[in-house]
């Protein structure tokens, strides 16, 4: 199955899971920043989700899944950089049976100890003012001030009342695991591969409970993602029909990210003859937080947390709340739950705003008019019946990846996935050099209308005459293949350091 080139990738996961491909084309990075709440809440702000089998040599018997969290990291930004939130759970959640429902949850908690580190200033010992105090290398060395760890809970069924188990440490058992500190800087890490070196030694492979090995690394990585945002916001600002690769500023190529990834047996997260699972992030606080007036000495005294979790951040495919859900329902979007989402947020699917805005700007570019929107229920709420629609679904938004499809080796995928021929990417799945934008924009104007043909062959309701502009290679002129990206878990790359040039 083939798509003409490509779309802005926020069209992919506009509001409802569906109407996420048509408001792609005024993207932002993903999900960064994309509701009113979330924007004052950088550390919970999740902003990808990848998840694909792989394609590592020796792995294909995996699924990866990374999840990002905190935008926009300038790598300057100390001096305590970029931590996750101590008084938050980090989720990410697996539906194996195609309801809606979490089957399989796994749960990150942070937690950060101060060494309290002195010097004798005169005839004093004063505490110093940074995270570390001197050169870094090892995990958890001396010179480190405040130490950054995680647990990581299994939980099968619902992910607060189902049955939980801990994740662990295959080299001890321990369910405590260290996270690396950021990229401050060339000579903090001895240059040269020194922060590499230090990050691959948090990754650790561990005891999935029930399930097997796999592997997991918490920590920042270089921004993945990749767009000319600033174009596209100043009212797609670029020609949508040039060249894939015309010189846009990728807007991202300078900004890291904290990734939370994971490594896991395919058998671990299918269930029965179904290969197909569905797959969101969510991020949530304490519903009660009291502002102290007089913190003690220490750390995470500044607040007082309690009452039940409360979800504040939620992402399964790119872009859905940032360009499709209205912005008076982004922050409802991001506290629901996938199995209301046909009952909430419907309309931003079957009846999207991005390809009218579109057409709007670009009068030769007609906007679809197959109302409902029966393409986009299906490339983004149900899945592509083929490729990865469970075998009963509920219309929900996450991302779905079929697990019997076998990985495409590095040197050998494309940018446009399932749209070029290559089924082992995005909209089935999706891996770090997958073009979103330029997928999702093109379906947005209604590629699957064109591809199906009179016959309605992907069976999506719709046929080339409901969608003039389905033929049109959009793009937003910025492109990167697998070759940018690792070959190993965890696959993203080395985040830039702090004193870069």
């Amino acid at each position: 199955m083939k798509f003409n080139r490509s779309i802005p990738r926020r069209t992919l996961m506009a509001g409802t899971g569906i109407t996420l491909a048509a408001a792609t084309a005024f993207a932002f990075a993903s999900s960064h920043r994309e509701g009113p709440f979330i924007a004052m809440q950088p550390t919970v702000d999740a902003t990808d989700l990848y998840m694909f089998r792989s394609y590592e040599s020796g792995r294909q018997e995996y699924v990866t899944v990374i999840a990002n969290y905190i935008p926009f990291q300038d790598p300057q930004g100390g001096p305590n950089f970029y931590q996750f939130n101590p008084n938050a759970l980090y989720e990410v959640h697996f539906d194996n049976n195609g309801d809606a429902k979490s089957d399989v949850t796994f749960q990150f908690r942070f937690k950060n100890t101060s060494k309290a580190t002195a010097l004798a200033i005169g005839d004093k010992q004063v505490k110093i003012p940074l995270i570390y105090s001197n050169q870094i290398e090892g995990v958890n060395p001396a010179a480190l001030n405040v130490r950054e760890t995680y647990t990581l809970d299994m939980v099968r069924g619902d992910s607060r009342t189902g049955t939980r188990a801990s994740v662990t440490n295959m080299a001890g058992g321990a369910v405590e695991f260290d996270k690396p500190i950021d990229n401050v800087g060339d000579k903090t890490f001895k240059s040269g591969t020194g922060y590499q070196t230090y990050a691959n030694q948090h990754i650790y492979d561990v005891a999935i409970p029930g399930c097997g090995n796999g592997r997991v690394f918490v920590g920042q990585r270089k921004e993945p993602f990749y767009i000319a945002v600033g174009k596209i916001f100043d009212l797609f600002n670029l020609n949508p029909l040039g060249s894939e690769t015309a010189g846009n500023n990728n807007d991202l190529e300078f900004k890291n990210v904290s990734s939370l990834a994971m490594e896991v047996p395919i058998a671990c997260l299918t269930a029965g003859a179904d290969p197909v699972i569905g797959a969101y992030t969510t991020a949530s606080l304490r519903q009660g937080i009291l502002v102290n007036p007089a913190p003690v000495s220490g750390l995470g005294n500044a607040s007082v947390n309690g009452g039940a979790w409360t979800q504040v951040s939620r992402l399964g495919m790119p872009l859905v709340n940032e360009v499709v859900i209205g912005l008076e329902d982004k922050d409802r979007f991001n506290a629901s739950k996938p199995q209301d989402d046909a009952a909430n947020f419907a309309d931003y699917v079957t009846n999207p705003v991005l390809p009218a805005l579109i057409e709007t700007l670009f009068p030769a570019a007609k906007a679809p008019t197959n109302f409902p929107r029966t393409d986009l229920l299906t490339a983004f709420l149900t899945g592509i019946d083929g490729v990865n629609k469970p075998q009963n679904v509920m219309a929900s938004e996450m991302m779905r990846l079929n697990t019997s499809i076998p990985p495409t080796a590095i040197g050998a995928q494309n940018p446009l996935g399932v749209a070029a021929g290559d089924n082992a990417g995005f909209p089935n799945g999706r891996r770090p050099a997958d073009d979103v934008v330029d997928v999702s924009v093109r379906v947005a104007m209604g590629a699957l209308c064109v591809l199906t043909g009179e016959a309605d062959a992907l069976k999506v309701g719709c046929k080339p005459s409901d969608a003039p502009a389905g033929g049109l290679a959009l793009t937003d002129g910025v492109r990167k293949n697998a070759s940018a990206f690792d070959g190993a878990f965890p696959y993203l790359t080395t985040p830039l350091p702090g004193s870069f040039n």
